[in-house]
């Protein structure tokens, strides 16, 4: 009866495994186009997004008499909203589906930009920062690009969305600056919210309703039912217990942060350390944009197709050793515009390699969820960068943000030579 069991099984494991071959075959290859389309229309809706927002970034704070710590606390509310929200909006995406979560997200657009479009006092300002606790268009992105690709296309896939983030960049300052200007503070808002409408729509039309296979969907359901509610401490915990996940999301986190403090105190860095009028600080962010489009569309995806994934980790490491030493030694602006291309380099190359590297890690049930944690990153040091950041430049002027990137990455760096990270890929 055993040996009947037995063969049962088996000869049942090898029909599943047909048939799960046979519906991967065919998804393959009668859904490559619908594939393709599908991960264009995630860029077209990732780039649509972020030009809105920095459409209108810090214009109207400034008209209504906002001070530097009116917005920095503008700023912390609107951090803490995206840090809380990252990881309950991929739970929404992994039990609802990635298209679902990005219509959420663009709706959440729409109510964000109709307030502020309202606002004629700074509380309406503050309450029009609500809805970001859903707004994750770039998460809602990631999650159906890694929904649709091949773990060996999606370091690739995902580094293009960094192209569009670059453009966001360039185009939405350029076009909120002359809007602004040409025809009123109010008129970058009413943009962003047409913009917004017309995301929702692409996203409702263009995203299919189900971006898993079937196997992955079945297995969503199963695991979906199980974990209950949309946030679960339990669940993070689980999730970190992954082989790989928590060293590597560690180092995710530490790796950026000090470049991530020296960002958010650039504002001030560039105008008293480096002499820079408002207009240049404007030319020096476009500078950054063109070289993130560069890196996250020409370089990424080429690296990742002819190194394993562990070896770019550590050559952004290692790389971000040396964007230390530079910063703790630089005077000029000019000295920037040099490193600020070995500094790209290694964040682009860090954040879409730590990404891959843990949606990878974890069961296709769960890739929104991990998502969302890595989204809620930015947000964290967004949040306690102001505080941080302004002590170091305070007390130990610039030199100490490249000191701290310095011994930080040098010692991953030699975590990363020294330990074997156990990287499994979860199969579903």
């Amino acid at each position: 009866v055993s040996t009947m069991n037995v063969k049962t099984s088996s000869e049942g494991e090898e029909e599943a495994s047909g048939m799960r071959n046979e519906t991967l075959r065919e998804s393959g290859h009668l859904g490559e186009a619908k594939r393709r389309q599908v991960i264009r229309v995630a860029y077209v809706v990732a780039a649509l997004d972020l030009t809105c927002l920095f459409m209108q970034l810090g214009l109207m704070p400034v008209s209504m008499g906002l001070d530097s710590v009116g917005f920095g606390y503008l700023q912390t509310v609107f951090g803490v909203l995206q840090l809380v929200g990252g990881y309950i909006f991929g739970r929404f995406a992994d039990q609802f589906g990635a298209r679902a979560a990005l219509i959420l997200s663009c709706a959440s657009g729409i109510v964000f930009f109709l307030i502020m479009s309202l606002s004629t006092s700074i509380p309406l300002l503050f309450l029009s920062r609500l809805p970001a606790f859903f707004m994750h268009g770039m998460p809602g992105a990631q999650k159906i690009i890694t929904d649709v690709t091949t773990p060996s296309q999606r370091a690739g896939a995902l580094g293009k969305l960094g192209l569009c983030f670059g453009v966001s960049i360039i185009a939405g300052s350029a076009l909120g600056g002359v809007l602004s200007t040409k025809f009123g503070i109010y008129v970058p808002v009413y943009v962003g919210l047409v913009g917004s409408i017309i995301n929702t729509l692409i996203a409702m039309v263009w995203i299919p309703s189900q971006t898993k296979p079937k196997s992955d969907h079945n297995m969503t359901e199963h695991s979906t039912s199980q974990s209950g509610s949309l946030f679960s401490i339990n669940e993070i915990l689980r999730l970190m217990k992954f082989p790989g996940v928590m060293e590597v999301f560690i180092v995710k986190v530490f790796a950026g942060l000090p470049i991530g403090l020296f960002m958010i105190m650039f504002s001030i860095i560039s105008m008293d350390f480096f002499g820079l009028e408002a207009v240049e600080s404007g030319y020096l962010m476009s500078y950054f944009g063109v070289l993130q489009m560069v890196v996250q569309g020409l370089v990424v995806g080429k690296l990742a197709s002819h190194c394993t994934e562990m070896t770019l980790l550590r050559l952004s490491v290692f790389i971000f050793t040396g964007v230390g030493l530079g910063m703790a030694l630089m005077r000029t602006v000019w000295h920037y515009c040099i490193i600020a291309v070995p500094l790209v380099f290694a964040f682009s190359m860090l954040v879409t390699i730590t990404d891959s590297i843990l949606t990878k890690a974890v069961p296709s049930s769960d890739t929104g969820a991990m998502l969302g944690i890595c989204a809620s990153v930015q947000p964290l040091i967004r949040t306690v960068g102001p505080t941080i950041g302004g002590v170091l430049y305070k007390q130990f002027g610039v030199s100490s943000f490249g000191y701290l990137q310095l011994i930080v990455n040098l010692g991953l760096f030699v975590y990363l030579l020294k330990s074997k990270i156990p990287l499994e890929e979860m199969k579903s």
